[in-house]
């Protein structure tokens, strides 16, 4: 059970990487090695296959090759397991809660029990940006949270959350990076009790998207030996020789072992 619990926390993982990538309608469809290291762990490598519609994430747990394909649009996945040839699906998923697409027409998109208001136009940071009221009802209750978004990049340059925490987003300049030209960002979030985290992030120009993190404690997260060019769809296709499992099928199969 722990080795289960494992992957699926490492797939998910990587899931949340995946559709923060596909947050935005995705204009330039693309190849990528994503990693994710984290101190006192082995890197995590996975490799990862970008479309219009869904992303492609291949990698080895417990030496046997896992592929997991997203649908962010759908709110769907789907995780393969080649060596047996089986699969799982799940559904009623939801994009990241950070807005950053030109596809979405408010934050709200791919939220769920969520209402916008937009507050209209301001200056922040030297960018300009929309202000956007978000309404969320969880559990009977209501929780109001304010965003600032970037009318060019889509990014979020400041959020005010309903626990009373702040998330600023500050440019820092230009870069290259891995030979892409990229813009360097700093993230601040302040916890409502005063505490600070700060991370960094990398904007890719061309895709536009954040091609490299790098968080509080040593985590960090990248995407390198970017390829663009147009995927094939077979990639993201259920292949037609495969069987389908549930969660109960794959507790009793050899991942636990």
């Amino acid at each position: 059970m722990r080795r289960q619990k494992q992957f699926i926390v490492m797939s998910t993982l990587l899931l949340l990487f995946s559709l923060n990538v596909s947050a935005y309608e995705v204009n330039v469809e693309f190849s990528a090695d994503a990693i994710q290291a984290a101190p006192g762990r082995p890197p995590v490598y996975s490799k990862m296959y970008v479309s219009k519609s869904a992303i492609r994430t291949e990698m080895n747990q417990q030496g046997r090759r896992i592929v997991d394909i997203a649908y962010p649009k759908e709110g769907k996945r789907v995780l393969l397991y080649p060596d047996q040839k089986t699969y799982m699906e799940q559904t009623g998923l939801t994009v990241s809660s950070s807005w950053s697409g030109k596809s979405a027409k408010t934050p709200c998109e791919g939220i769920e029990n969520a209402s916008c208001q937009k507050l209209g136009k301001e200056i922040v940071q030297k960018v300009n940006v929309e202000k956007w009221q978000v309404e969320r009802k969880i559990n009977g209750k209501t929780y109001r949270s304010l965003h600032w978004i970037d009318t060019n990049r889509r990014l979020a340059i400041k959020e005010m959350l309903p626990d009373g925490s702040v998330s600023e987003l500050m440019m820092l300049g230009k870069d290259d990076l891995n030979g892409r030209n990229v813009e360097q960002w700093e993230s601040r979030y302040t916890h409502s009790s005063g505490q600070n985290k700060i991370s960094k992030q990398w904007y890719d120009l061309q895709l536009k998207i954040v091609i490299r993190e790098e968080m509080p404690g040593g985590y960090i997260r990248e995407l390198n030996n970017i390829k663009v060019n147009k995927q094939n769809k077979s990639l993201f296709e259920l292949p037609k020789d495969y069987r389908k499992i549930t969660e109960k099928d794959y507790n009793m199969n050899s991942f636990n072992k």
